[in-house]
């Protein structure tokens, strides 16, 4: 499921608009950072920007593999004379180690401005230390100027450059492996929100959107050149902001856009006013919720500001507007017991949601959870990869038992959704119910194994499992 760097198209569109020849190497089908250097040697840039698309939440996580590639990229376009800029999360949270690795400068906070301001100065040969939303070296010292000020009206932006795009092998792998063509958007930067355990080194807590009759005009524009007939919008939360939901429904059918989408939200936001009928109306097929937990206690905890309650009821309300649901989880939590840990399953097992996905609490630099184990992060301080699932900091069980209870849950609720199918098949037979029930010939042994070996890593914690 590969989608276009939506962040920066957005950048290179706004570089583009001010009078600057700009080139896009794409990392997204690239098998190694040297890659690059064939796009460099042709076009011959004076800058290199290492760009991270803000929109997708996995370039927050700080993984070894990505920046070794940004470090290798970056060296390589030192190499040939230019002058690098960074913007990405990671660069935000490890300043010194990119501006030690060949960038001339770290861009901190939203970027389209700051990055054009910075090509400006480079062209005329001025000074940058003035401009605002940047970290520079000078003598062995970082230097960070000024907080730039975040876009309020975010339709004043240009459309993403998707010319600049190999939209062709995008919509050739889509239609591959699913049948259908998705494309990303976004409505909104940011995410009022105070989750203690979620990063947002880009655009803080605050939060802006485009208006829906930019955002519809937008889809129905790219949608008759690319033909896509699905969107992922990639938005932290959908449709905060009163009455959006309703205008987008109405700017939807006023523009006779036929198109399908998924989002993510929350379980108190998707109850609020009619949200979930205006997100049915408009096209929404899938809804991925960031339940988290099961447990009260642990969601508390995290500052997430949502009931178990409105899970629930989020859940049975999507179901009935015939919108599916997929909830986001999260297991190892500071001081999760395995009560707190089978509430969750329990959850999982009474809403049988269409998909769940399952990471293990992950210290993110610039939150209240990172700083609460800070000190124990010395061996390791993120990820490898966006699958590594290592617990890197002391909790209730041991590293290895919280990776092994993420694959026994997958299966448990892979069993629990073939009996459900099983149940159905007969009163309404259809392809997928008869799949999900043969399935369970592969899964129940499988989940049984599963168990076996979270018992035995932790056999005490899960005598009752």
């Amino acid at each position: 499921m590969p989608y276009p760097p939506l962040g920066t198209l957005y950048a290179m569109s706004y570089l583009r608009e001010h009078g600057f020849d700009v080139r896009l190497f794409d990392t997204m089908f690239s098998n190694s950072a040297k890659d690059i250097q064939k796009t460099i040697d042709d076009f011959k840039p004076d800058v290199f920007v290492s760009y991270d698309d803000g929109f997708n939440y996995l370039t927050k996580m700080c993984l070894t593999n990505m920046r070794e590639a940004c470090f290798d990229m970056q060296a390589y376009a030192k190499s040939k004379g230019c002058k690098v800029i960074v913007s990405s999360s990671d660069a935000t949270d490890h300043i010194e180690d990119y501006l030690t690795h060949g960038a001339d400068v770290v861009v901190i906070g939203e970027a389209e401005q700051t990055v054009l301001e910075l090509c400006n100065a480079f062209k005329n040969q001025m000074n940058i230390n003035s401009i605002q939303g940047i970290a520079i070296a000078n003598n062995h010292e970082i230097l960070k100027s000024n907080p730039r000020t975040v876009l309020k009206d975010l339709d004043v932006l240009p459309s993403p450059a998707w010319d600049l795009l190999d939209i062709a092998q995008y919509k050739k792998m889509w239609l591959d492996n699913h049948g259908y063509f998705s494309l990303n958007f976004v409505t909104t930067r940011g995410c009022p929100y105070k989750c203690n355990w979620c990063a947002k080194p880009i655009y803080g807590n605050r939060y802006n959107s485009h208006s829906p009759e930019n955002i519809v005009l937008e889809i129905k524009k790219w949608q008759q050149q690319f033909g896509f007939t699905h969107i992922w919008f990639a938005d932290d939360i959908f449709g905060l902001k009163p009455n959006w939901l309703k205008d987008f429904e109405y700017y939807i059918k006023k523009e006779n856009v036929k198109v399908s989408y998924k989002i993510q939200s929350r379980a108190d936001l998707l109850l609020e006013e009619d949200n979930i009928k205006h997100l049915a109306n408009s096209g929404c097929t899938m809804v991925w919720m960031g339940a988290e937990s099961g447990s009260q206690k642990i969601l508390d905890a995290m500052d997430k500001g949502t009931k178990v309650e409105q899970i629930y009821e989020a859940t049975r309300l999507l179901k009935k507007n015939k919108v599916q649901v997929s909830l986001f989880l999260q297991i190892g939590y500071l001081e999760e017991t395995m009560d707190d840990i089978k509430l969750t399953v329990k959850m999982v097992e009474d809403l049988l949601p269409d998909g769940i996905g399952i990471s293990v609490s992950y210290p993110l630099p610039g939150t209240a959870f990172y700083d609460k184990v800070k000190e124990q992060l010395k061996v390791k301080s993120n990820w490898t990869d966006s699958d590594d699932l290592d617990m890197m900091f002391k909790n209730t069980y041991k590293p290895e038992f919280y990776k092994q209870l993420q694959r026994y849950i997958h299966r448990r609720y892979r069993k629990q959704i073939g009996y459900e199918s099983a149940r159905k098949l007969f009163s309404q037979p259809t392809g997928l119910n008869l799949k999900n029930t043969l399935s369970l010939i592969k899964i129940i042994p499988q989940e049984f194994i599963e168990k076996l070996k979270l018992k035995q890593i932790e056999p005490n914690a899960t005598a009752k499992f």
